[in-house]
């Protein structure tokens, strides 16, 4: 292991990943590293990035084949860019001098703000905990970080496995807490399947759900209508539309599962005098991809201002292992396997990644559109989109709200 201070990484070939998934994908790779990816970072970005986003994701709407949806066939719902563009070449970082800068930022907010010893990291096996579990170890050393396992009854069993195998990589402390005995006693189960009963009333507890969004919103001007998705087992999906009332219930009973975490994380930090590390990249911050008092709750949140493709550069530099960094995002909340883009955005999350700087450096729509291949009416759409959901959500950034600021003892900050 690294001593502290150090670099913790493990080189990756960039061009062997990329071979690895354009053959996923069907797609011809090129006999030598093309100079329009270069450099390294953003032929990584550009090719595996595209398609781990597709891979395994699964549409309510997809055939079904024997009750299940096809894994082997895989189809892209928005276009991707084939060239290197302005805005990839803005998302390049220069991944050494942000590890370092994270790092500094870590340790000083430990010692300074937090005064606590160390961090407790969630490890999910997802992409975002990964990098974050390394940034710790590199800011504190793997004896002052805790790396907390909190799988449930519906979790995925890879994400378990993947994330304990990474956690003896970085040689940093484990420790597993299955959540679903608490989920029980809160309720979260039977009130999540009371509020699906109310619309599918022959769903029994063994069947698996999720809820998705339509695959064609950027397409047309239309509410964002939510759709509830069950399958019995061995059987076939359906998709019913889903009434105000019964998708709040199941949001709310399914947010149980993000704040009995963040539960466990307190308890651990408070019993080790460590901080709880966040692991929210740039598009879940910013656009309110998160549970308040959940996995929106912590004291630091190192990758916050993170586009997604920074922080699969900074995953390679950081030697996360393929296993971790090819898995499509997924929300790992329902019973069905569940896409980020299905579930919340409009679009996978490397096109987002685009549109959102995009958004937010004033660019032209038009510009947009031919850089990431969508109509004009689309990157409008897509914009508006944004701009919404920053709005709805600007409640789950707020504190407690006060009548008056309340001056601290001994202090001249204010709260």
């Amino acid at each position: 292991m690294p001593n502290e201070g150090t670099l913790f990484r493990r080189p990756q070939p960039c061009c062997e990943r990329a071979t690895h998934w354009r053959s996923r994908l069907g797609i011809p790779s090129p006999s030598r590293c093309p100079k329009s990816f270069q450099p390294c970072a953003l032929h990584l970005a550009r090719g595996p990035l595209q398609s781990r986003h597709l891979v395994g994701v699964k549409l309510a709407n997809a055939p079904t084949v024997g009750g299940s949806l096809p894994s082997a066939s895989f189809s892209a719902p928005f276009p991707f860019p084939t060239s290197m563009t302005a805005t990839l070449a803005a998302l390049e970082i220069d991944p050494a001098a942000a590890v370092a800068r994270i790092r500094d930022a870590l340790r000083s907010q430990l010692a300074q703000s937090l005064k606590r010893r160390g961090l407790v990291v969630g490890m999910s096996g997802g992409v975002d905990s990964s990098v974050c579990a390394a940034l710790a170890v590199e800011a504190v050393g793997p004896k002052h970080v805790l790396g907390l396992f909190m799988p449930e009854r519906e979790s995925d069993p890879d994400s378990l496995r993947i994330a304990e195998s990474f956690a003896r990589e970085l040689g940093i402390e484990t420790v597993t807490e299955d959540i679903s005995p608490a989920l029980v006693g809160a309720g979260c189960y039977r009130r999540r399947n009371e509020a699906i009963r109310r619309v599918v009333p022959e769903f029994r507890d063994d069947w698996g759900c999720k809820l998705v969004l339509p695959p064609d919103r950027l397409d047309a001007d239309r509410l964002n209508v939510t759709y509830l998705v069950v399958q019995p087992p061995r059987g076939e999906m359906r998709r019913v539309r889903l009434p105000g009332p019964e998708y709040r219930q199941i949001v709310a009973a399914s947010n149980f599962k993000q704040r009995v975490r963040t539960m466990l994380e307190y308890y651990h930090a408070d019993r080790l005098h460590y901080a709880v590390a966040g692991t929210p990249n740039r598009l879940e911050y910013d656009q309110g991809f998160f549970v308040k008092g959940g996995d929106g709750l912590a004291d630091v949140k190192p990758i916050a201002h993170l586009y997604k493709a920074q922080v699969y550069q900074l995953a390679e530099f950081l030697g996360v292992p393929t296993e971790v960094t090819s898995r499509p995002p997924t929300t790992d909340t329902f019973s069905l396997p569940q896409s980020q883009e299905e579930f919340y955005y409009n679009m996978p999350t490397h096109t987002l990644d685009i549109v959102l700087h995009a958004r937010n450096e004033g660019r032209a729509v038009s510009e947009v559109a031919t850089e990431v291949g969508f109509s004009v009416e689309q990157v409008r759409r897509a914009f508006g989109d944004i701009d919404q959901k920053r709005m709805t959500t600007r409640y789950l950034h707020l504190g407690p709200q006060l009548v008056e600021p309340v001056p601290l003892a001994h202090s001249t900050e204010k709260v």
